[in-house]
């Protein structure tokens, strides 16, 4: 089961994802709200907590989450203060019940990682891309629009028609035709 603790709550922060199941993950703890009450509210404990970027408003509840529920940090980047573990391009990882393949997408920041379970057609996109063409900002420092492409690209060729969920960093998750939206970001982000 994925929820979004994040749904509803009116300050800036990244969406929140708890994936529950036989490894229970937190997928990027936000900031600026009491992340910690809101999983507390669903589960008992965590296995996990697991980043897409390190962006402050993705990690600034990281220190507490981490406190609370005595878990480390998974993410591209150990050198990095509160990334506990590495995941390499590639790697397959266990979020909730699923496997998922673990894709190093830079761009909108070097630390950037989206997570893709075939079998189950679910994406995690962390800013690379969101609905209706949207795609991660590329101004802020790391950013590389040229980058981003190529791991728009990338995603594109990993994917496919298949895909039922897709889970963004900010914004609504995508369940009708992701795929679609994922394709309308690679053509948005080479017009802008």
């Amino acid at each position: 089961m994925i929820a979004n603790l994040a749904q509803g709550v009116q300050v800036f922060t990244s969406n929140v994802y708890l994936v529950d199941g036989e490894r229970t993950v937190l997928i990027d703890p936000g900031a600026n709200f009491d992340v910690v009450s809101a999983i507390r509210e669903r589960v008992d404990d965590l296995d996990a907590v697991v980043l897409t970027h390190t962006h402050r408003d993705h990690v600034g509840n990281l220190e507490a989450v981490t406190d609370a529920f005595d878990v480390d940090t998974w993410g591209y980047d150990t050198s990095i203060d509160g990334v506990d573990h590495a995941i390499e391009d590639e790697e397959t990882v266990q979020l909730g019940d699923d496997e998922y393949v673990a894709l190093h997408t830079p761009g909108h920041k070097n630390d950037h990682l989206c997570f893709y379970a075939a079998d189950a057609g679910i994406l995690f996109a962390g800013d690379l891309v969101f609905q209706n063409g949207s795609f991660g900002r590329t101004d802020l420092e790391e950013g590389d629009r040229e980058l981003l492409i190529e791991s728009i690209d990338r995603l594109l060729e990993r994917i496919d028609e298949g895909l039922e969920e897709m889970h963004t960093g900010h914004g609504p998750s995508v369940t009708n035709n992701p795929y679609d939206h994922v394709e309308l970001s690679a053509r948005m982000a080479r017009q802008a």
